[in-house]
């Protein structure tokens, strides 16, 4: 493994931010861009930005702690966009007839993409890039969270928010370090990992999700021809880790024991990617063991939320069939019974993973397990929804898995709560939709999602 020296980059008077720049997001309340939104905001930038939620006025806790903060939210309509914006900011999600898009267009605003903005933001650090099919989130997490406690003090930029990290009403996918490193979640799903030019990456796995298999492993290799350093990848070896017990796991690593406060294989897997690139960056690996060992988690990431009912109700971003798989493998060897709810996040990706998701949900769901699948979540725009729910349920019925349609969150919630007892997980999956992490913690009786005090 190359080694490098963890001695800030004297040349770190880079590319920052501008102060007066203002910019605005288009699609600002989703995982993505919100991230991005705060990072902007401690760069001193002025931001703004639109979201479809905010046209039927659904006021997320996001876009509340935005608004909180100083950010103008208007709906997607066209009226946030004025002349004396630096920028527009869009994602891939965001099609051409876009009303703010044409206003900008109108008006000869530059029109970035949300990469290439997070590229700029993140400009003048020695960069880090997670990447992969399935953990980026947590192994970015863990990353950010083992170098701030070495005291290199990163920029963190997530696609999930850490436990903790939204401690003075932030967004806590994003922790503002003022130090060399800047550790970010890249992704595959659109490409947009080809913006960026990282001095390491973690390419956490593989596996078809977005595109199929062969297309994924060449996005992935044309990546690896933009790292400059070194790449991590790949998983322990089966004698180097530890059997997970209950809601943790570990491994072992040049002799030190590492413990995972976090279920699951794949979280041991994700923990020793993360351990590997920090102890590149030369961190002593007693002290990443303490680090790891006080992770406090990520949000939506096998999350436990409370009880209800005698029932612990987790809440989890799972939503293609590894994640699925993941998630429901871990539960289950925790749980005697699980109660799972998921809610397919769109239709191109469920037509493209339908066949993936029969077969993963088939192996994962017991006998005594039941999956309640909701409608295909909708955000608009001019998606084919020829495929849906209904076609996932009857390829998972003639598979023998005991799966059942829900027509909205409250027929859900109703079938959730009949279900809890003592001993059963109620399990809530599924990206993009504010409803499902609302309805995990309604379930539990909580007003807003529990916290942990996060140092780091």
């Amino acid at each position: 493994m190359q080694e490098t020296s963890n001695k800030p980059d004297t040349s770190a008077t880079q590319t920052r931010i501008a102060g007066s720049a203002s910019v605005h997001i288009v699609g600002i309340g989703g995982v993505g861009m919100s991230a991005l939104a705060q990072a902007l905001l401690d760069s001193g930038a002025r931001v703004s930005g639109s979201d479809r939620l905010l046209d039927r006025g659904d006021a997320t806790e996001v876009l509340r702690r935005l608004r909180e903060q100083g950010v103008a939210l208007y709906a997607q309509d066209g009226s946030g966009v004025h002349a004396g914006l630096a920028r527009l900011v869009v994602s891939t999600a965001i099609e051409e007839d876009n009303p703010d898009l044409q206003a900008a267009r109108r008006l000869d605003l530059p029109v970035m993409h949300r990469a290439a903005e997070l590229a700029r933001v993140a400009g003048g650090r020695r960069l880090i890039a997670v990447t992969g099919t399935s953990g980026k989130s947590t192994v970015t997490a863990m990353l950010g969270w083992l170098l701030a406690g070495a005291g290199l003090d990163p920029l963190v930029i997530n696609g999930a928010s850490v436990v903790g990290w939204d401690a003075g009403g932030r967004i806590g996918s994003v922790r503002h370090g003022r130090g060399a490193w800047a550790v970010i979640e890249a992704d595959e799903s659109d490409r947009s990992l080809m913006r960026f030019e990282p001095e390491h990456a973690i390419v956490t796995n593989i596996s078809a999700d977005h595109f199929d298999l062969d297309v994924t492993r060449q996005i992935f290799e044309r990546f690896r021809t933009r790292v400059r350093g070194t790449i991590i990848e790949g998983e322990p070896a089966e004698a180097d880790i530890e059997a997970s017990a209950g809601w943790r796991g570990g491994f072992r690593l040049e002799g030190v024991d590492f413990a995972v406060p976090l279920p699951g294989r794949h979280n041991v897997v994700n923990a020793w990617q993360a351990v590997r690139m920090a102890r590149l960056l030369g961190i002593d690996a007693a002290m990443l063991a303490r680090a790891l060992a006080v992770f406090p988690g990520v949000e939506r990431r096998l999350q436990r939320i409370g009880e209800c009912g005698g029932a612990t109700v987790i809440d989890d971003y799972a939503h293609n069939p590894a994640k699925l798989a993941a998630a429901w493998t871990t539960i289950a060897q925790v749980f005697p019974r699980v109660t799972g709810l998921w809610r397919p996040h769109g239709y191109g990706p469920l037509r493209a993973m339908m066949d993936g998701l029969t077969e993963s949900l088939a192996q994962v769901v017991r006998p005594r397990d039941k999956l309640l699948l909701l409608p295909v979540y909708d955000a608009g725009g001019t998606a084919d929804r020829s495929v849906n729910s209904t076609a996932l349920l009857a390829h998972l019925r003639a598979r023998g898995v005991p799966a059942a349609a829900v027509n909205d969150i409250g027929a859900a919630e109703v079938t959730l709560r009949a279900a809890a007892s003592p001993g059963t997980a109620l399990l809530i999956c599924g990206a993009r939709d504010p409803d499902l992490p609302r309805l995990a913690r309604r379930l539990a009786g909580h007003t807003t999602l529990p916290t942990q005090q996060a140092q780091p």
